[in-house]
């Protein structure tokens, strides 16, 4: 069996995640996917994970893991002999396979993997929305290294990488201080209608609906799926005003954000 473990806010991850999970099925119809939101599995008190294969992708934040994938690992137990690890990014991921393979250290897993995907870039905030042009290319990108990725897990590939990541491990850091603060500064515009897109697509939970409007809480992740994906464009953070055009992967709707 391949467990795939992902963390997804605009949809990039998961649709790796899931690109990979057909190409092994397809490759191996006896072989069992399942796909894992680590938002949701990180709330189990008790996080045991036993596969042939485990899989986990992830989008890179400020050149480290999302905050959430880092806690979930280092509180997992691994039953497996295998272990493959992919990061998507839309600028560089820099160091973030090298601080996700310290996580797994003392996991006491054989043989690993890492490796990285390209995807479009979403943080609005400080690139602003990406154009149709650079979207086709990168989603275009997105797929070839997927379904390298796919062969690399088939084929059981290995590869040893540096963890040696002083400028990425910092950066990663101010991150996650920044974290503490950041849902402090998301504002609503009046147009918003309570639909809750914006709450039932957060990947770990941390926007409530109240009084029929959303709620930021210290739970954030930071990975402003609720900013791209607002269908009203009713969510504002830093340089991202109001009706500021978002971005979710091409062949992903909201619904398969939800589930």
């Amino acid at each position: 069996m391949t467990k795939i473990y992902y963390f997804s806010g605009t949809g990039n991850s998961l649709w790796s995640a899931r690109k990979i999970a057909q190409i092994i099925n397809d490759f191996y119809p006896e072989q069992n996917c399942a796909l894992y939101n680590i938002g949701k599995e990180a709330e189990k008190e008790e996080i045991i994970i036993e596969a042939e294969t485990v899989v986990f992708i992830f989008p890179s934040f400020a050149y480290g893991p999302p905050a959430i994938v880092s806690r979930f690992v280092k509180k997992a137990e691994f039953k497996t002999d295998y272990l493959a690890a992919f990061t998507t990014y839309g600028s560089s991921p820099l160091g973030t396979m090298g601080i996700f393979r310290r996580y797994l250290k003392k996991k006491k897993i054989d043989k690993m993997f890492f490796g990285n995907i390209p995807a479009v870039e979403n943080y609005l905030a400080m690139f602003g929305t990406p154009k149709a042009k650079t979207i086709e290319r990168w989603t275009e990108m997105q797929k070839k290294a997927t379904e390298k990725a796919a062969h690399s897990i088939i084929g059981k590939k290995e590869n040893k990488i540096c963890t040696f990541t002083p400028f990425s491990s910092f950066v990663s850091w101010l991150f996650s201080f920044g974290l503490k603060i950041f849902y402090k500064y998301y504002r609503l515009s009046s147009v918003c209608c309570g639909c809750a897109v914006c709450a039932n697509i957060c990947p770990v939970s941390a926007i409530e609906m109240k009084n029929g409007h959303p709620v930021f809480t210290s739970k954030c992740e930071h990975c402003q799926g609720c900013v791209n994906i607002c269908p009203l464009r009713a969510i504002q953070f830093a340089r991202v005003k109001f009706g500021t055009p978002g971005y979710c992967h091409p062949d992903i709707q909201i619904k398969d954000l939800t589930a």
